[in-house]
């Protein structure tokens, strides 16, 4: 059993900065897809980032691109989400998903581990 805690969301002005973190524990950490979502109150959850097993690849969201990166530590179980100039917008409960396959999804039903999610929220 996989099991993912985020940490590192919080409260942060409009045009700032914060860096999710994913520990992962329970399995291989390198065999996994790595995705973050995330979900706004009254809207369904949105794909943001997702990155490959030696996370040479990665790829997002139209909504985040040029403003969030994803990244990961293989060596620390650790996947990230460095998200800068974020906006009102960005606001949400932010979701780290694992994904036991080769090949990367932005749908949210091909992962098969989540963690808790992690509140941010921007304000103005």
């Amino acid at each position: 059993q996989v099991q993912l805690v985020e940490s590192g969301g919080g409260l942060v002005q409009a045009g700032g900065s914060l860096r999710l973190s994913c520990v992962a524990s329970g399995g291989t950490f390198s065999k996994y897809v790595m995705g973050w979502f995330r979900q706004a109150p009254g809207k369904e959850r949105e794909f943001v980032a997702v990155i490959t097993w030696s996370g040479d690849n990665t790829y997002y969201g139209d909504s985040v691109k040029g403003r969030f990166t994803v990244s990961r530590d293989n060596a620390k179980n650790t996947a990230y989400l460095q998200m800068n100039s974020l906006q009102i917008e960005d606001t949400a409960v932010y979701y780290c998903a694992a994904r036991l396959r080769r090949t990367w999804d932005t749908d949210a039903t091909f992962y098969d581990y989540w963690g808790q999610g992690t509140q941010v929220t921007v304000s103005s």
